[in-house]
């Protein structure tokens, strides 16, 4: 994380995602880190979409998903909105994310099939499940 503007507005984990540094969040959720935390009024998984998208119309570069990717396999809620109400499909929606959009529906399907109580039966860090 390079840029000193995001040390003591996010949390840690929000900086790496607002640097897109799946090395780092990968870390920080295999640490223990609540993949579904709120900061600045965004989820870790509505932040990494909207950096995602928002990276891409600035850069004018092809959208990329490996943040959204990480945070759902470390368990991330895709349904749950943030403090404003945004899910993170309609933040998907909203910049035309294509990858984020069939990532989220992948997750959201199996969640209907296996039931929502089993989302956070195996964390890749190994510890139990939170049961949440």
């Amino acid at each position: 994380m390079s840029e000193d503007w995001t040390v003591g507005y996010w949390t840690p984990a929000h900086a790496a995602v607002e640097q897109e540094d799946t090395g780092t969040l990968a870390r920080l959720l295999a640490e223990g880190v609540d993949p579904d935390e709120v900061c600045g009024g965004l989820t870790l998984l509505t932040h990494a979409i909207d950096a995602e998208g928002d990276g891409t119309l600035q850069s004018r570069t092809p959208l990329t998903v490996h943040t959204t990717a990480v945070l759902l396999a470390f368990g991330a809620d895709p349904e749950l909105p943030d403090p404003d109400g945004r899910t993170p499909m309609a933040v998907a929606c909203h910049y035309g994310h294509g990858p984020a959009i069939g990532l989220l529906r992948a997750h959201i399907e199996r969640r209907a099939t296996e039931g929502r109580g089993a989302r956070r039966a195996f964390r890749p860090s190994g510890r139990p499940s939170t049961g949440r």
